[in-house]
């Protein structure tokens, strides 16, 4: 019998993640995007996700389902001095990346910039982030509040 050479455990699914699991997976979605557009730009593409938009048409009332492109913002630029600034966003916010208040990563040049968005995202995993985000997410949440 298969079940018998498999390892079987009890388990129970959690129907809620934490909101700081939950955080940090939104942040690598948002990295993962921002790779995904620089490795485009590099390659002389353009990057365009999609996403599933609902609306209701007007003349009939019926509600449709279309793919329309999503707005994906670059979160670099180039600097003064020619070179790459990073920023690092969560929501509309920009993330402090240290307790100086530091708010960009420099990068020399297109290659190193991808490299910099990977080690972020193996950096968000890790829970190096979270402070930064909770902070920025509470923020936000009083904001609502007023």
């Amino acid at each position: 019998m298969t079940l018998n050479g498999l390892k079987l455990v009890t388990a129970k699914k959690h129907l809620t993640a934490s909101p700081i699991v939950h955080r940090r997976n939104k942040l690598i979605a948002k990295l993962h995007e921002q790779i995904e557009l620089c490795e485009a730009q590099r390659n002389g593409q353009t990057y365009t996700p999609k996403r599933l938009k609902t609306y209701t048409n007007k003349q009939t009332g019926e509600r449709m389902t279309v793919e329309a492109v999503k707005r994906v913002k670059e979160w670099f630029w180039i600097g003064d001095n020619g070179k790459i600034n990073l920023s690092v966003r969560y929501g509309a916010k920009t993330l402090p990346l240290n307790k100086k208040g530091a708010n960009a990563i420099e990068c020399t040049n297109g290659d190193e910039l991808v490299n910099t968005l990977k080690s972020l995202k193996l950096a968000v995993m890790d829970g190096e982030l979270d402070e930064a985000i909770t902070e920025v997410s509470s923020a936000t949440r009083k904001a609502f509040g007023k």
